[in-house]
């Protein structure tokens, strides 16, 4: 095929189409070398583009393009096309095939009518592939609740392919090890659910539900269950750090479609756990079964596309110091099911900056900032925007989160959230709301929007202001958010100090 030289030409392209080039950059800079490796000329070349491999190698893109055509030039007397615009990350012809699959699978054939063509279109395909596809998708205007709707059946497409790919190898501490020790946690408590919900039919017999129908035996096994639910409850911070820390370093690489999809079955799964709590409150014997059944398939799925793709993709894509500052951020999240983690990097490997999100330490001098209304040095704001009985987030005028504070948080954050999209900070559900809001403040219609909900029994007030310059032009938006709970509950007065 003719290859179309441009910065996000992959690399893996070109040396499909130009062999002789593999020694030519393994000799060009040592971070090239990694290509002599076939499980890593496999994987990261089919993602890496041109462009992010000239910022491995801390070299001009224009440069690295045109050495590279000088070397094709050099070996076959013909220099590469650079005129258009390369199509995309995978061979073209491979990837319309698998996106045609895809849109089988969505005008209703089954995974069984597709398998036999796709198993003769390809030997294996990696994750990455599987992501750069959704996204191809999604970019050409199929909405992401359809590539939500088909993620499991294509998963089931893919399955056998997938399974037959390397284990992941990463050092203890690495964040991939900890979602795996976290996932692996997670599959011992959907096991022990199904095993507790399958006595617990025994024992409820053939009772319709409701707490009088049922005999006496199904109390012990409630109990269980119970106990088993709120333990479940106990993997939520699996999943944040998971939206919070690593999906905004995959969305710097352009991964973003699979993301929202991803954290859409995330907010499926919390449903689902949050309706079998509520069926086993009502003491609601089928419902709990039922629930216990959703519930624990979700999660095993998940797993299984976390362990499968996701993961795998992530190390394909990532750059160590990107590692390096996703395990910095994640302490602010915590992690789940009591996971001990172990220190990464380790003593002979140097952590460097501590994350995106990271400012200076709150006993760094530094100058004062002459302010509208005074002057503070940077460990005086920093001081006062920590203490905070509310914690705020400011977004730039180019919807990029550029900071947020460390008050009385009640929505989790993490230094991967730094230079995120804030469109990409939410839940794909509020997405739409977020978007009306940061369209009305910036077109000058609306100056405040404020929420307020009901969360873990608390009373949360959510609000958002536009902020704008001396001339009236928008500059971005200030989020505050604050537990109000004890505020709405006071009475009377207090005009003297009581502590």
């Amino acid at each position: 095929m003719a290859i179309v030289l441009t910065p996000k030409t992959t690399i893996g392209t070109l040396l499909d189409e130009y062999p002789f080039l593999l020694s030519y950059l393994a000799s060009y800079h040592p971070e090239f070398k990694k290509l002599t490796n076939p499980v890593l000329r496999r994987t990261v070349g089919r993602l890496a583009t041109v462009e992010k491999a000239a910022g491995m190698a801390g070299v001009p893109t224009a440069t690295l393009l045109a050495d590279i055509g000088a070397h094709i030039a050099e070996k076959t007397g013909l220099r590469p096309d650079t005129a258009a615009t390369a199509a995309g990350g995978l061979d073209p012809a491979r990837q319309e095939e698998l996106k045609a699959i895809i849109r089988e699978l969505h005008a209703g054939s089954t995974p069984e009518q597709v398998k036999p063509r796709f198993e003769a279109l390809i030997e294996n395909v990696e994750p990455t592939e599987i992501a750069a596809m959704e996204q191809a998708l999604i970019d050409e205007g199929l909405p992401e609740t359809e590539v939500k709707r088909l993620c499991d059946v294509h998963m089931r497409v893919f399955q056998e392919t997938l399974e037959a790919g390397p284990a992941l190898c990463v050092s203890p501490g690495h964040p991939i090890d900890t979602f795996q020790a976290e996932n692996r946690a997670v599959l011992e408590l959907t096991q022990a659910l199904r095993a507790s919900a399958e006595r617990a039919a025994g024992a409820a017999g053939g009772a319709a539900g409701g707490a009088a129908a049922l005999p006496a035996a199904w109390e012990e096994e409630e109990a269980v269950l119970g106990a088993l639910a709120e333990r479940l409850a106990g993997f939520e911070p699996h999943y944040v750090r998971k939206e919070n820390q690593l999906f905004p370093f995959l969305e710097k690489h352009g991964v973003e479609g699979p993301t929202r999809v991803m954290w859409a079955l995330d907010d499926d799964i919390r449903a689902s756990i949050k309706e079998l709590s509520g069926a086993i409150a009502r003491h609601d014997a089928p419902a709990t079964r039922h629930a216990v059944d959703e519930a624990a398939t979700m999660i095993d799925d998940m797993v299984n596309k976390e362990e499968r793709i996701l993961f795998p993709m992530a190390l394909d894509v990532l750059l160590e110091q990107e590692w390096r500052e996703i395990r910095a951020g994640e302490g602010e999240v915590g992690y789940a099911l009591a996971v001990q983690v172990p220190p990464w990097p380790t003593e002979s490997e140097p952590a460097g900056p501590t994350g995106p999100g990271a400012g200076p330490a709150a006993g760094a001098p530094g100058r004062l900032l002459s302010l509208h209304t005074g002057a503070l040095s940077p460990e005086q704001i920093d001081l006062l925007l920590r203490r905070l009985p509310l914690d705020v987030t400011f977004v730039d005028e180019n919807d990029e989160v550029r900071f947020y504070s460390e008050g009385d948080r009640v929505f989790p954050r993490s230094p991967g959230v730094i230079g995120r999209k804030v469109q990409n900070c939410h839940p794909p559900a509020s997405m739409d709301k977020v978007q009306e809001i940061v369209n009305a403040f910036r077109a000058g219609e609306k100056d405040v929007a404020e929420f307020w909900i009901v969360r873990g029994g608390r009373f949360v007030h959510i609000r958002y202001f536009a902020l704008r310059d001396a001339t009236g032009a928008y500059r971005g938006v200030a989020e505050t958010t604050q537990d109000v709970t004890g505020i709405r509950a006071l009475e009377g007065e207090r005009r003297l100090l009581d502590w």
